[in-house]
């Protein structure tokens, strides 16, 4: 089958996509017939996860891709990027020139999908309600800098802060913001299994196989009022065993778009081919790749071995064998398009040297090889992590210096484990929240993070990342954010890798197709029609 590719220049600093799809003009919107969308992201409810989509516990880029379907927040991040904009709010701002007091006001008439009206008290019982559950996932902390919530009159709602938070409005922008109706989501406990309803663009039916969501529909839910303009009826997202299944379905015509996460051959093949009636988009990412350290094992706790790790990987040799054009190597966690970024692993150790990481683990007495397994999932970023793990282990056993052996292990089971300890150093990916050096930062260094985290830098948590946040321009934040990614480089709790382009395929009666992600890496169903085959 011949293919053609479009390709999306990228800008530096946030990212719009130019639209570029085949198709046309959006002929066909509004289109009763189901545009099909495969994915590879897993949906589970286990008995460590029982609740994989309920706004509270949610935290990985695949549910957020469902929830943002349909859970509608106050604002949203807009089509081309940039700076937030209202969504359910009418309006949103400080109202204090310290950045410690927000207020929005609704748009007037809102509802859920089931016809309830929507007040200032669900947006406040939705958010207290978040912060309450304190979910393990960790997706509270993003409400962290809130003090308390207040409501006035039925379409007011006022967010003391505890702290400046210039950031805010990029928080009130992702799922665990979302809205929900009291009746369905419990005030202290989560919602377990697949049942989501909002506000959203769409409602959402959900087919569950084994306690696996293998296919949810969404339908144009008819009380949606925000900022977007939703171009089809109905989208039905298929979850794949793997790329290769997901792309056959693709050739054969079963859906008609793909999104995450296609194998690198078959990017490669969709890029080299022309002709035919599929088309390939790429889009610069912002998505990162990085190991993580539990800084209390015995096997890791040196702060030598963790340095000597980031002497030795190769980061660009990683980057060509496995990844190709498709990525680029990253010395920080705040990807080199991001207004912050700092190449400080770079700048502290240059390129990889077997001499120089002897010497630190000499220095430290380390005894050598330091023996220690590599922890990574199999099936949630991808077909070629196994691969880049292999090139890891090669080139660290290559150096003398260690004894590494790598382990697989299937997303439902390696996030609780790595969430409890269980992994000394283990794989990990980032598709932002929202698209600033804070939420590459924060999200891994404060109170309460992400990763589970013993790792606590005070400085970094009471002084640097306040500071940074007090700076509603982001380029005056340069200075704390730089110092937050040197303190990194030197303690090494983590060790970014590389940081990631983003691909869509689609039938070229798709159109769209430029907007079906953003930056971020959020899925926006609202965009694709069905035109004019090209």
């Amino acid at each position: 089958m011949n293919r053609k590719t479009l390709v999306l220049p990228a800008v530096i600093g946030l990212l719009a996509p130019v639209l570029a799809a085949c198709g046309g003009t959006d002929a066909g919107s509004g289109s009763s017939d189901a545009i099909g969308v495969g994915t590879t992201d897993r949906f589970t409810a286990t008995k460590d996860a029982p609740a994989p989509l309920d706004p509270a516990y949610a935290y990985d880029v695949g549910t957020w891709n469902v929830l943002r379907q349909t859970v509608q927040t106050l604002m949203i991040q807009p089509k081309g990027d940039g700076e937030p904009v209202p969504e359910a709010a009418q309006s949103c701002g400080f109202s204090d020139s310290g950045n410690e007091r927000y207020v929005c006001t609704l748009r007037d008439g809102l509802k859920f999908a089931n016809g309830h009206a929507i007040t200032a008290a669900d947006v406040k019982y939705s958010i207290d309600r978040a912060r309450a559950i304190k979910a393990d996932s960790g997706v509270f902390a993003l409400l962290s800098t809130i003090d308390t919530v207040e409501t006035k009159g039925e379409r007011e709602v006022i967010f003391h802060l505890k702290t400046a938070d210039a950031t805010f409005p990029y928080k009130l922008s992702t799922p665990v913001a979302g809205i929900v109706d009291p009746e369905d989501y419990p005030k202290d406990k989560l919602r377990d299994g697949f049942d989501v309803d909002g506000s959203g663009p769409y409602t959402m039916k959900a087919d569950v196989k084994n306690d696996e969501l293998v296919d949810a529909v969404f339908t144009k839910n008819p009380n949606y009022k925000g900022s977007l303009t939703v171009n089809n009826d109905k989208v039905e997202l298929r979850s794949y065993a793997d790329a290769d299944k997901m792309g056959e379905a693709l050739e054969k015509g079963d859906i008609d778009l793909i999104t995450r996460t296609m194998s690198p051959a078959q990017i490669n093949k969709l890029s080299n081919e022309s002709g035919g009636d599929v088309d390939l988009v790429e889009m610069a990412g912002l998505e990162i790749r990085y190991l993580a350290f539990n800084t209390n094992a015995p096997t890791v706790k040196s702060r030598a071995v963790r340095q000597a790790m980031a002497q030795l990987i190769n980061r660009s040799e990683l980057v060509s064998k496995v990844y190709g054009t498709q990525a680029e190597p990253l010395f920080s966690l705040v990807p080199a398009s991001i207004t912050g970024h700092s190449n400080s692993f770079f700048n502290k150790y240059g390129d990889p040297s077997v001499t120089k990481a002897k010497s630190l683990m000499a220095q430290a007495g380390v005894s050598t090889p330091v023996k220690l397994t590599l922890h990574y999932t199999t099936d949630h970023y991808g077909p070629a992590t196994k691969e880049e793990f292999e090139d890891l282990q090669k080139q660290l056993n290559d150096s003398g210096l260690f004894d590494v052996s790598i382990q697989g292990t299937p997303w439902d089971t390696f996030r609780p484990a790595e969430q409890k300890g269980k992994y000394d150093v283990y794989g990990m990916g980032w598709f932002p929240d929202f698209p600033d050096a804070d939420n590459y930062l924060a999200p891994f260094l404060d109170k309460d993070n992400f990763l589970g985290s013993p790792y606590d830098n005070s400085k970094i948590r009471n002084t640097l990342i306040p500071d940074s946040r007090r700076e509603a321009d982001r380029i005056a934040a340069a200075g704390s954010l730089t110092e937050i990614q040197d303190i990194v480089a030197n303690d090494v709790p983590v060790l970014p890798l590389w940081q990631g382009n983003q691909y869509v395929a689609a039938r070229d009666d798709v159109t769209g197709t430029a907007y079906a992600l953003n930056s971020s890496s959020t899925l926006q169903l609202w965009e694709l029609g069905k035109g004019v085959s090209g």
